[in-house]
């Protein structure tokens, strides 16, 4: 029996879209288990802050948890690689941090390309880094540290927290812009880089906010300019380093990926959580309460932003010839 050709189209049609059908009720039913945000950072630090913070939101969200996994080492390369190999189901995520943008370029082996196997869902926040020197430090001002650096090149030594930190990455981002010329001093972790720098050992260093701001507070450190391209809501007084140094910013921030095809229609309901979040008045003011300031955006902007700051960085990083330790 020959069906009507009305019927049969009819038919065809809701065979193309049964697909289609299914994948998005998947997503409205999504998470029907526990869903692990992996972190490449050890916990208690601000980065794990920022990601059990937005944890916690999308638990009460979408009704199931969302656990954090901490994952440190291989400046993160070791969570990367659990999560760039995960299935691509939505259960398993990455917290993607700026160290993300440059280990391509600071590691020659990784078992993973982080453009091609995470796939980006949405940006959370950013924080600046800040320029900073002991108080006793004859210079003042971002110009006076440039004329003194100069009269004294390689004399001012910068304390970091390892080679291809980012504290390194960032002072090496304005030796080059700023034409001076100072000594990197690496250490093994912002901790005792900090406690040197305060008590006169190496004379400056560019470090976190999140990390720095305590000292700050208490004069223990003298902050010449942030390094992101607005003043920050922690130190508001605080000018930027673009104001003297025309063009530089740099600045960390954090967002959250999955692996590679991981349907879109979860990607979606991901995003969209998270950015209500970013608008929400009080997990807007606990993150800026760590220095960082609330950065919202699409998957595809996300995306773009990481791809732009992945060849800006590969640049510096290449010209420096930095290595990872």
């Amino acid at each position: 029996m020959q069906l009507p050709r009305r019927h049969f189209l009819q038919l065809v049609a809701g065979a193309a879209a049964a697909p289609a059908v299914s994948r998005i009720a998947r997503a409205e039913a999504y998470p029907i288990r526990p869903v692990h945000l992996i972190v490449g950072f050890p916990p208690g630090g601000s980065v794990d802050i920022v990601a059990r913070l937005m944890g916690q939101w999308l638990s009460e969200r979408l009704g199931q948890q969302f656990v954090i996994e901490n994952r440190p080492g291989a400046g993160t390369n070791i969570a990367t690689e659990a999560v760039a190999h995960a299935a691509p189901d939505g259960y398993t995520l990455l917290l993607i941090t700026s160290s993300n943008a440059w280990n391509a370029s600071l590691y020659e082996k990784l078992n993973f390309n982080f453009i091609r196997d995470v796939a980006p869902i949405a940006s959370i926040s950013h924080g600046s880094g800040v320029m900073e020197v002991n108080p006793m430090f004859p210079a003042k001002t971002v110009p006076e540290f440039i004329a003194y650096a100069k009269a004294n090149p390689g004399k001012i030594t910068m304390a970091s927290a390892g080679n291809g930190s980012a504290p390194h990455i960032y002072g090496e981002l304005f030796m080059m812009m700023a034409g001076v010329n100072l000594l990197h001093v690496p250490y093994r972790g912002s901790a005792p880089a900090l406690t040197d720098l305060m008590g006169g050992q190496v004379q400056v260093m560019f470090d976190p906010v999140a990390s720095s701001i305590e000292f700050i507070r208490a004069n223990k450190l003298r902050p010449l300019a942030v390094t992101s391209v607005t003043r920050s809501e922690a130190l508001p007084d605080v000018p930027t380093v673009g104001e003297f140094v025309p063009g530089y910013v740099a600045s960390t921030w954090q967002g959250i990926g999955a692996p590679k095809d991981t349907p879109v229609e979860i990607i979606g309901r991901i995003n969209r959580e998270i950015n209500a979040g970013l608008a929400d008045a009080v997990i807007r003011a606990r993150i800026a309460a760590w220095g960082y300031t609330p950065f919202g955006s699409s998957s595809d902007g996300f995306a773009k932003f990481i791809a732009d700051e992945t060849e800006k960085w590969d640049k510096v990083i290449r010209i420096a010839s930095i290595k990872a330790e």
